[in-house]
């Protein structure tokens, strides 16, 4: 089968490999300025404590002998990249990566009135193809972003490549709910209330139906685990939250 044929999926569209990141780019640029708000609306606030956990399960160092670098891939209007920063007290130095420069430019405007604004900057970049060096960021962190990327198992791939030897990955992202009676709520919630709520924020429905749709077509755990183990990563392991409703995962170069 040549590449021109490989199908994947856009929520639940099957559409052309090749396709899929414009038709990501589109739902990212249609909503990038009320992203952040819209994150607050659909989770009651609650994805904040979860991407509090992920800064707080990296631990960035407050002080070295040489600069501790991190790349935060799909980060774009820098909400993690700024909570790394302020955990480290300004020690850490920040390349906040995304493929969208709607959502850059979000995150590059808010950065004005950060508590250490120089030491986050902002980069255009596909995280299947970074033009970055090989063994330079002590850790790479990604967000809610992974299940867009077209090719996964190269995103992860690129991770492990830049990721120097005793660098760490975070990847937080949606999960399959798996306790009985809230998973039925969350679908109920998730088809019902999403889209529409999207519809009043940001005047579209659509790029709400197509992130609940992703969510439900990412890999389980179980399988995405394997794929950071297939990238090169060990010591890969996953913490749930909030009964599976979103799960950290992480490994290490070694």
């Amino acid at each position: 089968m040549t590449q021109s044929q490989d199908t994947t999926h856009f929520g639940e569209q099957t559409v052309a490999l090749e396709d899929k990141q414009g038709l990501v780019n589109k739902v990212f640029h249609d909503v990038a300025d009320r992203y952040d708000l819209m994150n607050d609306l659909m989770s009651g606030g609650v994805h904040r404590l979860w991407k509090d956990a992920m800064v707080s399960e990296l631990a960035p160092p407050r002080a070295g002998t040489r600069p501790y670098r991190v790349l935060d891939m799909a980060g774009g209007t820098g909400d993690i990249g700024e909570r790394i920063v302020n955990a480290s007290m300004g020690y850490a130095e920040v390349v906040v990566a995304d493929i969208n420069a709607d959502m850059l430019r979000v995150g590059a405007e808010r950065a004005r009135s950060w508590r250490y604004p120089g030491q986050v900057s902002f980069l255009e970049a596909n995280a299947e193809e970074l033009p970055l060096e090989s063994n330079s960021f002590d850790a790479y962190t990604i967000a809610f972003g992974i299940r867009n990327v077209p090719r996964i198992q190269k995103a992860l791939d690129e991770a492990h490549r830049v990721l120097k030897r005793g660098g760490r990955i975070l990847v937080l992202e949606f999960s399959q709910v798996d306790v009985p009676g809230l998973e039925a709520f969350y679908k109920l919630y998730s088809d019902r209330v999403i889209p529409p709520l999207g519809r009043v924020v940001t005047g579209d429905a659509q790029p709400y139906q197509y992130f609940i749709e992703s969510i439900r077509k990412f890999p389980d755990p179980a399988l995405f685990g394997s794929m950071l183990a297939k990238a090169g990563l060990k010591r890969v392991k996953h913490t749930s939250y909030t009964g599976n409703i979103a799960t950290l995962f992480s490994g290490w170069k070694i």
